[in-house]
């Protein structure tokens, strides 16, 4: 923005935040490494190495949208719906079980565009993290926000976290296994010296992540309980499940060691490794190669349990096609079943040392114990230490050597970070855009719920993907192509990757794939590669999409995939069109 400014001979100073924000990085780091005590080193190691470039850039200016420039939005007065909560939770139920309940619930009654407020009875059962818990995962329910009526809970807990009161629809269509051989499919692999059997529903990634689940101290408080009995009972978690634990913040891993309970966590494999969103955001990082080769050769659903906030198809990790949303305590309890297709009630979820069965009952703590150790151990002292010290950054980002000046050198050699197109070509005046279409092609056939997952993904790359052969064009080699969150500042990569899950369904081919067909040739080509050849013969395009188009996921995701869109030269003639 600076960069057209001038260019239109004005003064590139005036481009400044004038709302007071602060930066923060969450979504670039990955599982790399996990099981073990110098994970969280190595991982922000290797995030440092890939990402300098990144971060250079970030420091120099802060990413500000619009609103923080000082422009003015215009909204809609929304529509407010009422969600009732009564009665109380049982000790067996955690919040997460409770915002996901919720979560199915809106997204049934439809809340795109709206606000929930929460009231009733049971809303002072609810702690203040729990009905944080449930506020944020508003993008999930679809609403624009979730919101909680003050109370004395609410003065309560600014108090407690040394913040003064007085400061300013969808339907699963299941796998496709549609005969006993398919059902019955397993596949060995070798790993550490053993050999291991994996089928369906079996466990290879459990993850303890999200801002959501982490900063809520009962449920983090809870998973470590859980953990501290489960290792007391001689139980375990199979060696080749990827284990990890992210939190958002660096005050769960306080409350963690002074409660002793890190310890335990450690043992199950819930090491650190790092702190932001990893493996809500895509980032669980590889798998053992083995273990993708008995997935890919048997053609296994296995599973991945995260604590995150979203499950989106192709999300969490291109070989687990089975992504399940739970509470930290779920998470470890599935880890250490390593299936999904288990019944708790019922069936064992292991062991103990005299080999008699251990049932998850027998290993859950109460909500009186949980909230004992939790009035022990979470105090306001933690937070003032912690908080104070936030703004320095790491090590490494400070040894990080930042351009100066209003304006940023641009690297044309770079793929991480290009100047944006946006602004080429502007002048002083506005001017009215093409809004004719005639004689536009189909470019892709979809349809319900397709999500901003589906538009623009944020994991990692696939070897095979278009913006794959871009970057090895470029002289980088497949270990360095990194994900396309960590490149969003290059438009090249980003207009690649929009419509590149590798889950999507696109009716014009014959399998879920970032693939389509152009017309009238036939052939089957990447997306990117059909909208660029349509662009070269001068054919508009479209897209038919179903109900809830551009649903879910963050905000940023929104506006993200509809300048990726625009790059393609997609027109919409409807929001929300319904086919079939």
């Amino acid at each position: 923005m600076r960069d057209a400014v001038k260019s239109l001979n004005g003064d590139p100073q005036k481009i400044n935040p004038i709302c007071p924000s602060d930066l923060v990085i969450d979504h670039s780091v990955q599982v790399d490494f996990s099981r073990s005590s110098s994970a969280l080193e190595k991982n922000e190691n290797i995030e440092f190495q890939r990402n300098g470039e990144r971060f250079k850039f970030l420091k120099v200016c802060i990413e500000a949208e619009a609103v923080m420039l000082g422009q003015a939005i215009s909204l809609l007065l929304p529509e407010v719906i009422g969600y009732k909560i009564e009665g109380k939770l049982s000790q067996y139920v955690t919040s997460t079980d409770l915002v996901l309940t919720i979560t199915k619930h809106l997204r049934q009654l439809g809340v795109v565009g709206k606000f929930v407020e929460f009231f009733g009875p049971g809303v002072k059962e609810l702690s203040i993290a729990d009905r944080a818990t449930i506020s944020n995962m508003c993008p999930e329910y679809g609403a624009t926000v979730g919101f909680f009526p003050v109370d004395q809970n609410s003065l309560e807990y600014l108090k407690q976290t040394s913040k003064s009161p007085g400061c300013t629809k969808v339907g699963f269509k299941g796998y496709g296994l549609r005969n006993e051989d398919k059902l019955g499919a397993t596949g060995q692999f070798e790993f550490e010296g053993k050999t291991y059997t994996l089928k369906h529903g079996s466990v290879v990634i459990a993850a303890i992540t999200s801002c959501t689940n982490t900063s809520n101290p009962s449920v983090m408080l809870g998973a470590g309980l859980l953990a501290k009995k489960a290792v007391e009972a001689g139980l375990s978690v199979a060696p080749y499940i990827k284990t990890s634990l992210s939190p958002g913040s660096g005050v769960v891993t306080y409350y963690l060691r002074e409660s002793q309970v890190i310890e335990p966590l450690n043992q199950l494999g819930f090491d650190v490794v790092g702190f932001g969103c990893m493996t809500c955001i895509g980032n669980s990082g590889p798998l053992d190669p083995p273990i993708v080769d008995a997935i890919e050769k048997n053609e296994l659903v296995v599973a991945g349990v995260l604590s995150g906030n979203r499950n989106f198809e192709g999300r969490i990790h291109p070989n687990t096609r089975a992504n399940y949303l739970a509470s930290p305590l779920l998470v470890i309890a599935y880890a250490l079943a390593g299936t999904v297709d288990i019944d708790f009630e019922k069936e064992p979820i292991g062991t103990n040392k005299q080999g008699a069965p251990v049932f998850l009952r027998d290993i859950w703590p109460s909500r009186s114990e949980i909230h004992a150790v939790e009035k022990q151990h979470v105090i306001p002292a933690m937070f003032r230490e912690v908080y104070a010290r936030i703004e320095n950054g790491s090590n490494s980002w400070r040894a990080l050597q930042a351009p100066e000046g209003q304006l940023y050198p641009w690297d044309l050699s770079s793929t991480y970070i290009k100047r944006p197109p946006f602004f080429d070509g502007m002048g002083r005046d506005v001017t009215p855009g093409d809004r004719v279409i005639e004689q536009a092609r189909v470019l892709l056939l979809l349809g319900d719920s397709v999500t901003t997952d589906h538009i623009s993904p944020a994991g990692s790359i696939a070897r095979t993907s278009a913006a794959a052969k871009f970057l090895a064009s470029k002289g980088l080699s497949p270990p360095d192509f990194n994900s396309y969150g960590s490149r969003r500042g290059n438009d090249d990569v980003m207009v690649r990757g929009t419509f590149a899950n590798i889950r999507i369904v696109n009716k014009l081919v014959s399998k879920p794939g970032p693939k389509t067909v152009h017309f009238p040739s036939l052939e089957e080509m990447h997306i990117f590669d059909v909208a660029e050849k349509y662009k070269t013969e001068g054919v508009p395009v479209i897209i038919i999409v179903g109900k809830e188009y551009g649903q879910g996921s963050s905000r940023d995701s929104e506006w993200r995939s509809s300048e990726d869109q625009s790059h393609l030269s997609i027109r919409f003639g409807h929001r929300s069109f319904r086919t079939g």
